[in-house]
């Protein structure tokens, strides 16, 4: 398939733009789609945010504006780049309708500082792309796996919503937990994805591990455990290919990661963790390790070949490539791809089963 035929490239596109190009929303993403933008020869017109966010102060030397005052100033032909990343309900309606009216993009920055996903970037993994979607196991990931291409190469929103799915599909269909799971969970946060997992499971399981390297969400994770009533074992630590000692940028959420400057941490395989004990349901959301994770769970998952979710979305190669790691580890697995409504490309999911 020539994956680069499937749409153009969002920086083209903005490059040779004549209209008004304002940023939507502030912070880290916002930084890196400005870097792109320099690196690109991109100008950016201005920065608006939502109403409650303008306090009248300045970004990257933009003074940030409401909608109303950015229309008054540019017009109404505008176009428009979402710069942050959101879940919630009522913030994906704003930026739909905002879509409905403007020309929208969400340009795909890494959430993890890598290579950006554009045609250059397409044209070097080409036949990683192909062998990764041949290897899906149903129709919903292939249209998942086309439609998160055209969405990291275009930015367009109609890419994201028109495969997205929710939870229930994924935990009914493909996963099925049992109320006789052994949860290993690698980036358990404050205990966000225990939660979810129990939520499918009536409350029921036969152990919970847990590793989570930042200190503020570890503190919250483990007030949590101690009302499970169950094997629960909690242990503050980052999941990485062998035993170490790394520096980890200990900020909470997504900014917690292996970085080159921060807070000593200690890191942990899980295949050392567990040291032999069973694992059938298996979780990572470790910010951009996962590659690393998965090295350091492997003869766990070869020998229990445990139900896989597993955050595909932290570099630009992940949903491709972890198939195919997880593939060259255990041949039986069926791979799916699913996203969740998010924007962007977040919470996209590469999940696995054995038969």
């Amino acid at each position: 398939m020539d994956f680069l035929s499937l749409e153009r490239s969002v920086w083209d596109e903005l490059r040779v733009e004549t209209r008004p190009i304002l940023l939507y929303g502030m912070g880290d993403g916002a930084d890196k789609i400005l870097a792109q933008f320099d690196a690109c020869g991109i100008g950016a017109s201005g920065v608006f945010a939502s109403d409650e966010f303008v306090r009248g102060h300045s970004f990257h030397g933009f003074r940030v504006l409401r909608l109303d005052e950015a229309r008054a100033q540019f017009g109404e032909d505008l176009v428009i780049v979402i710069a942050f990343a959101s879940q919630r309900p009522e913030v994906l309606e704003k930026m739909y309708a905002l879509d409905a009216r403007y020309t929208v993009v969400a340009p795909d920055v890494p959430v993890v500082p890598g290579t950006v996903f554009d045609q250059t970037f397409v044209r070097a993994h080409q036949a990683q792309m192909q062998a990764a979607f041949d290897l899906l196991a149903d129709a919903q990931s292939q249209r998942v796996f086309l439609d998160t291409v055209r969405f990291k190469l275009s930015g367009r929103l109609c890419y994201l919503r028109a495969s997205e799915t929710g939870k229930d599909e994924v935990f009914h269909t493909i996963l099925r937990p049992t109320h006789e799971e052994h949860f290993a969970d690698l980036g358990a946060y404050t205990g966000d994805t225990i939660r979810e997992l129990l939520h499918y499971t009536d409350g029921a399981f036969a152990s919970v591990t847990a590793l989570e390297p930042d200190r503020r969400s570890f503190r919250k994770l483990t007030a949590y455990a101690e009302g499970l009533s169950g094997s629960v074992r909690c242990e503050q630590a980052g999941a990485w290919s062998c035993d170490t000692v790394l520096c980890f940028s200990d900020q909470a959420g997504r900014q917690s990661r292996v970085a080159k400057q921060g807070k000593e941490t200690q890191m942990r395989a899980l295949d050392s963790v567990l040291d032999g004990a069973p694992c059938t349901y298996l979780k990572m959301d470790v910010e951009g390790a996962e590659r690393e994770a998965i090295a350091g769970a492997a003869q766990t998952i070869c020998r229990h070949r445990p139900k896989l979710n597993i955050a595909a979305y932290h570099r630009s190669e992940d949903f491709f490539e972890l198939p195919l790691k997880i593939h060259a580890l255990c041949p039986d697995y069926r791979l799916y791809l699913r996203h969740h409504p998010y924007v962007p490309a977040w919470d996209t999911n590469l999940y696995a089963v054995c038969p």
